[in-house]
């Protein structure tokens, strides 16, 4: 019976672990994005998904992930921790 158990257990975990990892990978395109979803990245919650989102409307769209080191309290780490997580 713990075999069993233990066979449909181990089974669950594999088949909800894609949805984790797709979940984990997914990207943010900040020239898009509102102000709420902005915060959930790593490294930024609402001030700065706030300033992103002025900067955005007084600077243009970003280019490329470096470019949010035009916002104030981004620098090069959270750039680094960025860059697989946002889209332009």
């Amino acid at each position: 019976m713990r075999t069993i158990f233990k066979a449909l257990t181990f089974s669950l975990l594999l088949g909800i672990a894609p949805l984790v990892l797709a979940q984990e990978a997914a990207t943010v395109n900040v020239n898009t994005a509102e102000v709420e979803t902005l915060a959930q990245l790593p490294g930024i919650g609402s001030t700065k998904a706030q300033a992103i989102v002025a900067d955005r409307a007084a600077n243009g769209p970003y280019k490329s992930a470096d470019d949010l080191d035009r916002v104030n309290g981004i620098g090069a780490a959270t750039i680094e921790g960025l860059r697989d997580r946002v889209a332009f």
